[in-house]
């Protein structure tokens, strides 16, 4: 079994993107790591190479900056590392620049891939996911954060990232069978101090609007209100990756919410109720299929 870590990255320094804790925390686990390093305006590249590690192969690339709808250009990027993947390879591993994985998961993620390595229906493994909002110590708990995706892909030439690198599919456009994984990805996209938070929601939002709409969304303010669009946040009482330690120690503002409170409409309030007694979030968007 050979495993190959992918994922793309560009101006990490810029917008604070753990990208190195990101490539690491998966690193033992793969024989081998394509990274896309798009044109940036710092040192991201030199990041990239301090990490240092013969598994690691380099790839530099041009972004698109004329695509923007939809982060396509994410999948574009995407696609681009996938392509450089060596055709011996098992799995692909994707992980993008925000989206760490914890050590502790990583034998469970190892077993499932000696196990299903030569069963040819299982195309990918699908992780459960905690999204960081606003500090460390919070997880986002509403329906709009998703709640699984894949992030390990069969290595077949017909794979394809889907839409803005969300997911996956097979030519022509078909969805992917795979297999629910007992680990989780942390996303940190939504913990930055809240300037440099502003700085990446602009930065970022030319991927899928155009400026009038950016201007409208971010032109007023002067810094990021994360308490403006979030509906419930619960406390986190775990561990974070080792990997990520330095960014947890280096928080140096102040975020507090009260985790009693809630903001939700009541047609939210029924929704949520459902799923909480079932298990069924009705309207989930599956970019899958669960075997």
């Amino acid at each position: 079994m050979k495993v190959t870590g992918f994922t793309f990255v560009r101006n990490a320094l810029t917008f604070e993107y753990p990208i190195v804790a990101a490539i690491t925390s998966i690193l033992p686990i793969c024989d081998t790591f394509v990274v896309a390093v798009g044109d940036s305006a710092d040192q991201t590249l030199e990041l990239i190479k301090s990490i240092n590690s013969p598994k690691i192969q380099i790839v530099q690339t041009q972004w698109d900056d004329s695509l923007r709808q939809g982060g396509r250009v994410l999948a574009q990027e995407t696609d681009k590392a996938y392509s450089f993947i060596p055709p011996d390879t098992t799995w692909a591993f994707y992980i993008q620049a925000d989206e760490v994985v914890h050590e502790k998961y990583l034998e469970t993620i190892k077993a499932a891939m000696l196990r299903y390595q030569n069963d040819q229906h299982v195309e990918g493994f699908l992780f459960k996911y905690l999204h960081f909002y606003g500090a460390y110590s919070y997880v986002a708990n509403a329906r709009r954060f998703y709640r699984q995706e894949i992030r390990i892909v069969r290595y077949l030439p017909s794979i394809f990232s889907y839409k803005d690198a969300q997911g996956f599919r097979k030519k022509p456009n078909e969805k992917l069978k795979v297999k629910a994984i007992n680990a989780y990805m942390y996303h940190y996209g939504w913990v930055k101090e809240p300037l440099k938070q502003l700085e990446k929601q602009r930065s970022s939002g030319r991927f899928w609007h155009n400026d009038q709409k950016i201007d409208q969304d971010f032109g007023t303010m002067q810094t990021y209100d994360y308490t403006k669009s979030i509906e419930s946040l619960s406390n986190f009482e775990g561990t974070h990756p080792e990997t990520m330690q330095s960014f947890v120690e280096k928080q140096h503002w102040a975020f507090d919410f009260d985790t009693t409170k809630q903001r939700y409409n009541l047609k939210y309030k029924f929704l949520l109720w459902i799923e909480k007694r079932t298990g069924w979030r009705i309207g989930e968007y599956k970019n899958y299929r669960k075997i």
